[in-house]
């Protein structure tokens, strides 16, 4: 062989070598499948198939946990919805700690009718007996939970934790008592401390404004009726149902259920200032208070979570660049109503997520939440 001929072939041996010295070609996502597209709007606003891959990550996600509902509205229309198997629209799915935030709408309803005062103490019976310092506490610093009351939240080991031993175990016939009877750990207003109690001694309040009766009948029948009337019919949540205790006192810590439809009702009252089809339900001063953040909580309003960065559980939102106006509702295992006024979007998340999952989670949501442009 000569020596031109070499010089010809050597280069085109050489030839696989450099091209693998540019990297390997990442393989292209499969095709999506016609239900991952047909659960979104043809005019989402966005690019359909770049949103529709996203949801498809979401409920292929493992490592993020069971998504069993995804639901998005952008300027007040539903532009993808995809449910899991065994799910479907008429699912009712348990709000969990989402169950706070319509507690808090429902005690801004009974503070807009004149039935209690923001910054009086709470009404809580047996704290105002003499001498009880816990006579000083405001129904705001409940709000924005900073009571002081020693309730332990997700405790170790959990059977000691206050909201499962108020739930499940021996405060379950009356949780508010079980709430109510916790002493102080701290002057109230001094620090924060994330509590289902808290939302349980809100819920009673709310029953003790509307009835003087003990019957749990009456309680149950007042709170129901009233909640239904004031805020879940006019806001088209005609699937919410909140479950009682024995004591006639609404779970409102954590037992709520609705549609994801409803959900997205609720986050889009939420983002409207408290109004539906122009008609107030709460004075949009209350929904600017919830969203306020709390003096000893920057991450936390009055039952909301806020994007912003503080200890807890403000740590489950989205860090720069997602929109600093970003507040949620926030539930066990991964519930979620995410709300962005700028985006004019609402995003509903429902499913089953442990909390070592939850980073991964947030990821998703975000990676959804930036696809949309602010408004």
């Amino acid at each position: 062989m000569t020596t031109r001929r070499l010089s010809l072939i050597l280069p085109l041996l050489a030839l696989p070598a450099l091209i693998g010295c540019g990297g390997e070609r990442e393989p292209s996502p499969p095709p999506l499948h016609a239900a991952a597209l047909a659960a979104v709007a043809g005019d989402a606003g966005v690019p359909r198939a770049r949103l529709a891959r996203a949801i498809d990550d979401l409920f292929a996600d493992r490592a993020a946990g069971e998504t069993r509902a995804l639901l998005v509205l952008a300027g007040g229309r539903v532009v993808a919805e995809r449910y899991g198997a065994g799910y479907g629209r008429e699912t009712r799915f348990l709000g969990w700690s989402m169950s706070k935030s319509i507690v808090g709408v429902m005690i801004g309803q009974l503070v807009a009718d004149g039935r209690l005062r923001l910054d009086e103490t709470a009404p809580v019976p047996s704290w105002q007996r003499p001498g009880d310092p816990r006579g000083e506490i405001t129904l705001r610093q409940l709000l924005q939970m900073r009571s002081g009351l020693r309730h332990v939240e997700a405790g170790e080991p959990a059977y000691a934790s206050d909201e499962v031993r108020m739930l499940f175990l021996d405060g379950r016939d009356d949780m508010a008592a079980y709430a109510e009877a916790q002493p102080l750990a701290a002057e109230p207003g001094r620090a924060f401390r994330y509590s289902s109690a808290t939302a349980i001694v809100l819920s009673d309040i709310a029953a003790r404004t509307l009835t003087d009766s003990r019957d749990p009948s009456y309680r149950r029948r007042a709170v129901s009726d009233y909640l239904r009337t004031r805020l879940l019919e006019p806001a088209g949540m005609s699937s919410a149902v909140a479950e009682f205790d024995a004591a006639g006192t609404m779970i409102g810590s954590s037992m709520i259920h609705a549609t994801a439809r409803d959900w997205g009702r609720f986050g889009e009252f939420l983002r409207n200032g408290g109004a539906v089809r122009g008609a107030q339900l709460v004075p949009r001063g209350w929904i600017d208070f919830m969203r306020a953040p709390s003096p000893r909580n920057p991450g936390y309003g009055a039952q909301l979570w806020l994007n912003r960065p503080a200890g807890g559980r403000a740590a489950m939102l989205f860090p720069d660049p997602a929109p600093r106006d970003i507040f949620a509702c926030i539930g066990h295992l991964g519930q979620y109503v995410v709300v962005s006024p700028g985006q004019k979007l609402t995003l509903v998340r429902l499913g089953k997520t442990p909390d070592p999952q939850r980073p991964r989670l947030r990821a998703r949501l975000a990676g959804i939440i930036a696809l949309f442009p602010r408004r």
